[in-house]
């Protein structure tokens, strides 16, 4: 049985954060979940959740603005390309409109039979929305940004990974994680990842020779994880031991992220996955129910670097 429940999020490293949180906040119309810090290393970097309101396992959006501290990265092959959300269907020209009207080049495309919009974040990385059916999930509403229930993102719906040969991904992804093979064309390969609700999430994989090797450290531009929702410790710790014995060893210990905890493994193909689950406290850790999001938090081993970590932060304005 698989040890996987859905996406738990998606992180990519961004450019500037002012950009970043109007364009996930007020282009997209996702809710501020958490402001927050990078937790690795040493430098002053915010890492911004966008989702439902509640934060919603499935729906949370994740980014890294690298502006302030200048490093950048490289887009291409063996790397994860594309971020994918969910929305209703007959809701594309809507977004097409609304992104071409706020500057954003969008248009209306068809890969695995899915109708999709496909447009940019600000830094470059490529982002879909896809008309997904019998999806359960109600509607991200943002009556303030002009986004209704017809519209609304409902969370997400997976990401694209370029790699130079497909086919060495295919045992990763069916046997390491598992996930169940739904489409193997000229297109590329497509994932079901596994959700007990039913909602309908995918990793879908293509071939690309041409492009040089993506970035795979943090920098700005790049996609750097997709995070896989185990639902608790056991399941995670079983099914990290389970992919590290069948030879998959570039895996991390787990490491406490606060709201949740999470197991990092390079799959073959380049792209990065996190096995995550969220705490029983989760986004209500550090602010009250209701109200997360609203203000820049730390976590407890950073509390002597609290003054140092804000000082050294790119100035924005998140309202």
């Amino acid at each position: 049985m698989s040890r996987i429940n859905g996406y738990h999020h998606l992180t990519m490293s961004t450019d500037g954060a002012q950009e970043d949180f109007d364009f996930y906040t007020k282009t997209l119309g996702l809710h501020s979940v958490k402001r927050t810090v990078l937790f690795d290393g040493v430098i002053p970097v915010y890492h911004l959740y966008y989702g439902s309101p509640d934060g919603d396992a499935s729906t949370i959006i994740t980014t890294f603005p690298f502006r302030k501290p200048g490093v950048y990265g490289r887009r291409g092959t063996n790397q994860s390309r594309t971020i994918m959300q969910a929305i209703p269907m007959g809701a594309a020209d809507f977004w097409v409109d609304r992104l071409n009207a706020r500057g954003i080049a969008a248009q209306k495309i068809t890969r695995f039979g899915a109708d999709r919009v496909a447009f940019a974040h600000p830094c470059g990385i490529p982002h879909e929305l896809v008309e997904s059916d019998s999806d359960p999930r109600a509607p991200i509403v943002n009556a303030g940004q002009g986004i209704g229930a017809a519209h609304g993102i409902k969370g997400i719906y997976g990401a694209l990974v370029a790699c130079f040969d497909r086919t060495a991904m295919d045992d990763f992804m069916t046997i390491a994680l598992p996930l169940s093979k739904e489409a193997d064309s000229h297109e590329g390969t497509v994932y079901r990842v596994p959700d007990a609700s039913g909602v309908i999430q995918r990793v879908e994989v293509i071939d690309d020779r041409s492009s040089p090797q993506g970035t795979w450290t943090l920098s700005g531009g790049t996609i750097h994880h997709l995070a896989l929702n185990t639902g608790d410790e056991d399941s995670q710790l079983a099914l990290r031991a389970h992919i590290e014995g069948l030879g998959f060893t570039d895996i991390s210990e787990q490491k406490d992220r606060n709201y949740f905890k999470s197991c990092y493994v390079r799959s073959p193909g380049g792209a990065l996955f996190e096995l995550a689950w969220t705490t029983p406290e989760g986004w209500a850790k550090d602010e009250p129910p209701g109200q997360i999001g609203k203000t820049l938090v730390f976590p407890p081993w950073f509390k002597d670097r609290e003054a140092e970590l804000r000082e050294g932060l790119e100035a924005a304005d998140f309202t």
